[in-house]
């Protein structure tokens, strides 16, 4: 075992980050370095029963009058995402105002308000390398004089470049016209806001950040996307830039699926739109209607508002599941587009249909598509017959799910979170 180091990661407060730092976090422990998590406060137990130390931080004061009670993991998140809903009816050039930039304001508004807990969080740890998953800088983070590690479970999009389209666009690889303007709205709306926080992250004592970026490169930068669905043909990284594959955890947690739903004799899809897209009731509700009367069986994640969601016959679902548990049983995934649930999709090897509502889950969407991996529908458009066709095209296609299976055997091989670790535990030394 090489010499114990301290590593010390603060992902955002939504499942995703969280759980791709908590299987990195996994192999670290295992080769016996300590690993500690400055968490938003509501992963409070959660990580520790996990095995590891919590140094939480609070992104914004407590409510006045609050009564003190324990929050759901990312309840932020979630009470956001179903009070904004609405507006992800709209066209992503048109979310740039009404949902991207706020939630690029939440994000800062936590970054200043937490700045002083995370100096106190560094000078206490004590860390070796610093790892961030999250699309905002935090000045602290970056200037500790340790190593900075960067990770991404976002769409690397997000990296920009003159040879791919703009993140949050959804933008085709070839509809190169409308590059330009989604560029200059997207500058439009987010120029102001994006010079006073570059300011503010160089009143402490940070370097310039990057023009319309929110977040410093690393010492060493990881990203999260399997190659077959990858812009590097188009956009070159730098020699910091490391892909992985793919970041799955290991989920302990059993599935006790009804009798007769592996069976073989229906084909099995899997049903998600994330802890924060279930939040959408209505549309959990359209896409379980439409799939009621279909020859298969459906896994539902039915999210946070689960006592509002009724499933059919053939449906079993609950408020979690344990998803790297269940994938690989399914024949089909339908999802939001997530960057978690995309790479897994494509690390069990499995079509997907997806149905974006937000930040990168466009980019996701309209990237499986064009790769020939799934289908991208119009989320709130889609009919349901239209639906139906598209689940039963994807069950029929035996090409695309041999393809699609020696893909997934090929970035299981690659075994993502042994490499990430790697890299981390190179930057200690």
């Amino acid at each position: 075992m090489s010499e114990t180091k301290t590593f010390l990661f603060m992902p955002e407060s939504a499942y995703g980050p969280t759980n791709n730092c908590i299987g990195i976090g996994h192999r670290l422990l295992a080769r016996g370095h300590r690993v500690v998590f400055a968490a938003e406060a509501s992963w409070a137990g959660k990580l520790e029963a996990l095995g590891f130390e919590e140094d939480l931080v609070d992104l914004a004061p407590p409510p006045e009058g609050g009564d003190g009670e324990e929050q759901d993991a990312g309840q932020f998140w979630k009470d956001y995402i179903r009070e904004v809903a609405p507006e992800f009816r709209k066209s992503t050039a048109e979310q740039l105002d009404t949902v991207t930039k706020p939630i690029w304001e939440a994000l800062i508004e936590g970054a200043r308000y937490c700045e002083p807990q995370l100096k106190e969080i560094i000078a206490r740890v004590q860390p070796d390398v610093i790892v961030e998953d999250n699309v905002l800088t935090f000045p602290a983070l970056t200037t500790a004089g340790v190593p900075f590690v960067r990770l991404v479970s976002c769409n690397p999009l997000e990296v920009p470049g003159p040879g791919i389209a703009p993140v949050f666009s959804g933008l085709g690889e070839h509809e190169t016209e409308a590059w330009s303007d989604f560029r200059e709205e997207y500058r439009r709306t987010h120029g102001d806001m994006w010079r006073e926080f570059d300011a503010w992250v160089q009143e402490q004592g940070a370097a310039p950040l990057p023009e319309l970026e929110f977040i410093h490169e690393g010492a060493v930068n990881i990203y999260v996307y399997p190659e077959a669905l990858d812009y590097v043909d188009a956009r070159p990284l730098g020699a910091s830039w490391h892909r992985v594959e793919s970041s799955v955890r290991q989920t302990e947690t059993p599935a006790e699926l009804p009798e007769g739903f592996t069976d073989g004799a229906r084909p099995l899809v899997y049903f998600s739109l994330g802890s924060l897209g279930s939040a959408d009731v209505s549309l959990m509700r359209r896409v379980i209607a439409a799939l009621a009367e279909m020859p298969i069986n459906v896994i539902v994640s039915k999210g946070p508002l689960h006592d509002e969601i009724e499933l059919a016959d053939n449906m079993w679902g609950a408020e979690f599941l344990p998803q790297t548990t269940l994938l690989p049983l399914a024949n089909l995934v339908i999802t939001h587009g997530g960057n978690n649930t995309v790479t897994e999709a494509m690390h069990f090897g499995k079509p997907m249909i997806v149905l974006p509502l937000f930040w990168d889950q466009y980019d996701n969407a309209q990237r499986v598509h064009e790769r020939g991996f799934g289908r991208r529908l119009p989320t709130y458009d889609f009919t349901p017959e239209e639906l139906r066709a598209t689940v039963t095209g994807l069950l029929a296609d035996d090409e695309l799910r041999d393809r699609l299976s020696a893909i997934g055997e090929s970035i299981r091989a690659a075994d993502g979170l042994h490499r990430a670790a790697d890299l981390i535990e190179a930057a200690a030394r």
